[in-house]
């Protein structure tokens, strides 16, 4: 506690007649943006496994979080401790298969009932004539968010049987894309597009791994190979632009062998 007094200290003092205008001027709905282009910045810090941006990068979600928390402090509408016991109180209840005789076989099971304890808690048993889908926050990034429309459409009993049936939607949904873009209709080429994502998306669940970070390791790949073709070409004095076809492909084939993940 010792360590964040000292943050609070800081953000106090930037808030302050004596800080910083552009940090007395914020409010939570101008932090929450800085909170997630934070979050972000972790999530490449971690995709690219780098220990030290890691830890920065953790600061600066830890930052951003009690900057917001503070300013609701200055209101004295919500308090650290608060929080605190909040998040405590709702993680135990939501574990009774650790801190109470509930009996777990399979994560399955785990699932339902973190998913039957969340419904309880917010009153979703006794509303009428709502979507399993309310659950699903409207502001999330459009790849995360169409990942729990799946997961919440799945819990309802609405899913493939196997992988491979959405693999073959997914096929289906390149050639209706094609056809769209035969047809030079941009907006149903876009509809069209979107299905694709979303099919790969349900494909990603079933395979068991995150989408966002499956396409985070994709780019971080390219990115890689990327700055080896530029590094190479720079020893040359060569311009990308310059190269034949075949020259970046062959540019691009020594890249992919020399790069480590």
């Amino acid at each position: 506690m010792e360590t964040l007094d000292n943050l609070f200290d800081i953000i106090r003092t930037l808030r302050s007649d004596k800080g910083c205008a552009w940090d007395r001027k914020q409010t939570p709905e101008t932090m929450w943006q800085c909170l997630a282009e934070e979050v972000y910045e972790l999530e490449e810090a971690i995709v690219k496994k780098d220990s030290q941006h890691i830890c920065e990068e953790l600061g600066d979600v830890l930052f951003q979080f009690l900057f917001i928390l503070e300013i609701f402090q200055e209101k004295q509408a919500i308090s650290l401790a608060e929080v605190v016991e909040t998040v405590a109180c709702k993680m135990i209840r939501r574990h009774p298969h650790v801190y109470e005789n509930a009996v777990i076989s399979n994560e399955g099971e785990l699932n339902r009932q973190w998913e039957s304890i969340k419904a309880l808690e917010k009153g979703k048993n006794d509303r009428k004539n709502e979507s399993a889908l309310d659950s699903v926050p409207s502001g999330m990034a459009s790849l995360i968010r169409a990942l729990k429309v799946s997961q919440v459409a799945v819990k309802e009993g609405f899913d493939w049987d196997h992988i491979n049936e959405i693999l073959e939607t997914a096929k289906s949904e390149i050639g209706e894309f094609e056809a769209a873009l035969k047809s030079q209709d941009e907006n149903e080429a876009a509809m069209e597009f979107g299905d694709i994502l979303f099919s790969l998306v349900n494909v990603a669940r079933a395979a068991r791994f995150h989408p966002e970070t499956a396409l985070a390791l994709a780019t971080a790949k390219f990115e890689g190979r990327f700055r080896l073709m530029e590094k190479e070409l720079k020893g040359k004095n060569l311009k990308l632009q310059t190269l034949s076809k075949d020259e970046k492909e062959l540019l691009w084939n020594r890249a992919k062998q020399s790069y480590q993940r």
